[in-house]
């Protein structure tokens, strides 16, 4: 079912391309690189995002064929409306090595097992978790925010190779990540339309 996009959302877009020519970028990224900046209203992150077209493609296909999608915090995932998600936060318990957020993520984890989309936008630990476990994941969107560990863990998660959405700077956050989930949702699906450009 196509989205119905209200008329200030395409206001908004029409605005972010006029102070900004994204049309360089692949179709994916670019829907990632507008989504983002249009949850935030920064430009900069234009130039601070890190992805791939291709593994964007490949997570594009895992999502929309029903991969499981896993939150870090409920932030993320109210941001999140046309799609289930998992988020174990609450059943979590912080120990003398573990903060909650990294055990939320092992119990996700044994949950969801392989292939899922994993969508982390507040604490650096549990990107950092994420990344002692064997997940083998469809896409990981590491955009957690902090003046502690953020950017080295999405440092670290360019360097694990896996799949993954990140940016270099501390700067991330809740709607940030749930925003470049959501633009992997909205793009079309359809194989003939594969490469058109995102309009929303």
């Amino acid at each position: 079912m196509d989205r119905v996009i209200h008329p200030i959302e395409q206001e908004s877009f029409r605005r972010l391309r006029a102070r900004l020519d994204t049309s360089h970028f692949p179709p994916l990224t670019r829907a990632v690189v507008e989504r983002v900046i249009h949850s935030a209203a920064d430009l900069e992150y234009a130039s601070d995002l890190v992805m791939d077209e291709g593994e964007l493609e490949k997570a594009h296909a895992a999502l929309h064929a029903g991969a499981p999608v896993v939150v870090d915090v409920e932030m993320v995932a109210a941001g999140i409306t046309r799609r289930e998600t998992v988020c174990r936060l609450r059943d979590a318990v912080a120990g003398p090595e573990l903060t909650r957020s990294a055990h939320a993520i092992r119990l996700a984890h044994e949950q969801v097992g392989p292939g899922a989309i994993w969508v982390i936008g507040n604490a650096p630990t549990a990107l950092e978790e994420l990344l002692t476990l064997d997940a083998s994941p469809a896409l990981v969107i590491g955009l957690p925010v902090g003046f502690v560990g953020a950017a080295e863990s999405k440092a670290a998660l360019r360097e694990s190779g896996l799949p993954a959405v990140s940016n270099v700077s501390e700067k991330g956050g809740s709607a940030v990540a749930a925003a470049a989930l959501n633009a992997l949702l909205y793009h079309r699906t359809s194989h003939s339309d594969a490469h058109a450009e995102e309009k929303s």
